[in-house]
C-alpha cells in the first residue's frame, strides 16, 4: 500500500500502515519469534500466501518486519519483528486483544 504525502494526524499514518485484515495477526503471531513464511501461513488461519506475502512486503517496507535468508538449498528466509517500531506495536495489540476478549466474555 501506498502511504499518503500528507497527514493531519499521525494517528492516520499508523493506521494506513497497519490497515487491513491480517497485518495485526501476522505482527501478533510474530511476537512468538522468527518464523518461516510456510509456518506463518499454516498458524494464520484463512490467510492466502499472496496476501502473507504481500502484508510481509509492507510491514518489512514500513520498519515492523525484518527476515533473515539463510544461504543454501532449499533457501529458508526467518521473519521477525524489529526491535524498535515491531516490538513496540505488540504492546498495543496486547491492549487490543484485552479488548476483544472482553467483548467477546460479554456476548
Amino acid at each position: 500500500m501506498k502511504l499518503r504525502e500528507c497527514y493531519t494526524c499521525p494517528l492516520e499514518l499508523t493506521h494506513d500502515m497497519l490497515k487491513g485484515k491480517w497485518k495485526p495477526i501476522i505482527l501478533w503471531r510474530l511476537r512468538l519469534g522468527k518464523t518461516s513464511l510456510a509456518k506463518l501461513h499454516k498458524d494464520i488461519n484463512g490467510i492466502t500466501e499472496k496476501m502473507l506475502i504481500e502484508h510481509l512486503k509492507e510491514l518489512i517496507e514500513y520498519g515492523f518486519v525484518t527476515k533473515d535468508v539463510h544461504e543454501g538449498y532449499p533457501l529458508r528466509v526467518d521473519y521477525y519483528l524489529t526491535e524498535n517500531r515491531g516490538r513496540k506495536i505488540i504492546t498495543v495489540l496486547e491492549q487490543m486483544q484485552e479488548l476483544g476478549l472482553e467483548y467477546m466474555n460479554e456476548k
